[in-house]
């Protein structure tokens, strides 16, 4: 049999050093090919073609490699099975479906079935663990500038929140609308939806969350009404998913169509990648695509 082992050389905490179960596969009489991921999606369909029917598709690197080829084959029918080996930092995908970082590479085509899409300026893109407007947006944008101004720098983003928090980030107003349903939150410091409970390297964003939910139920979690100060010092307790205690700072709204408004630019990351200056984005799950304009508005303002 042939592995076809897609690496992206740009996640992090890559090894190129043969790894455990890349050792077992050539013992075992296998043939490991290896690929440059930003090589082979610039033409899928010509190397899904080249595959015999037996060989098997592994995806090594992070949650970005993973958002990276699910976005890359959107309408392209896959005709081999697709193994995912974990080589990111971040691995929430992981967290959330409860498998350790060590783990042999694992068949993941149900888990990139019937993804979620979001709209943002005028673009669709499929997500596996969420769309983040707020904060974790600037964190991302921040960390993007560092890796420019030096290439190889190891980002510590947890020092890029605090900063934001305490100084450079300003929290804005956020009109959200669920299944019709429309909410104003003052003050927000975070938006995220979540397909997923897990996003940000480890923030338990939303726990009630089930990514494999038949119906394709979407949680937005907003974190928002408090100054500085208090938000820094709530803000560590979502790592165990109990900042949903605090309900006069934590609100979540499960639905299938969700658009979040800012009054004013900011970068959202989808899975880890940033676009800068959105105003707004329009998550839903991929049975909500044809009725999402149809819903009727209610709404109640928030303080």
């Amino acid at each position: 049999m042939i592995y076809h082992v897609l690496r992206n050389p740009l996640a992090g905490n890559m090894s190129h050093t043969a790894l455990p179960w890349h050792s077992a596969l050539t013992r075992a009489g296998h043939t490991v090919l290896e690929h440059d991921i930003t090589e082979i999606s610039k033409d899928y369909p010509l190397f899904f073609s080249s595959l015999q029917k037996n060989d098997t598709v592994i995806l090594h690197g992070g949650d970005g490699t993973l958002n990276r080829f699910i976005n890359d084959t959107r309408g392209i029918e896959i005709p081999v099975d697709i193994l995912y080996a974990p080589g990111g930092t971040g691995n929430d995908f992981l967290r959330d479906i409860e498998k350790p970082i060590d783990c042999e590479p694992f068949s993941v085509c149900e888990y990139l079935q019937n993804l979620p899409l979001v709209e943002i300026k005028g673009k669709r893109y499929h997500f596996l663990n969420n769309v983040g407007f707020g904060i974790d947006g600037y964190c991302c944008e921040v960390g993007d500038a560092q890796k420019l101004a030096k290439p190889g720098i190891k980002v510590n983003y947890t020092a890029v929140a605090i900063k934001g928090l305490l100084f450079h980030y300003k929290p804005t107003t956020a009109t959200v609308i669920v299944d019709g349903k429309e909410y104003v939150y003052k003050k927000a410091w975070l938006a995220p939806t979540m397909k997923g409970r897990y996003y940000g390297g480890g923030m338990n964003a939303t726990p009630a969350q089930n990514r494999m939910n038949p119906d394709g139920t979407l949680s937005v979690m907003l974190f928002h009404g408090k100054g500085r100060l208090a938000t820094l010092l709530a803000f560590p307790s979502i790592f165990k998913g109990e900042h949903i205690r605090r309900t006069n700072m934590v609100a979540i709204h499960e639905g299938r169509d969700i658009r979040v408004i800012f009054d004013s630019p900011r970068a959202v990351q989808i899975d880890g990648e940033t676009i800068r200056g959105v105003t707004e984005y329009h998550a839903y799950a991929v049975q909500a695509e044809q009725s999402s304009e149809k819903a009727s508005a209610e709404t109640a303002t928030i303080l």
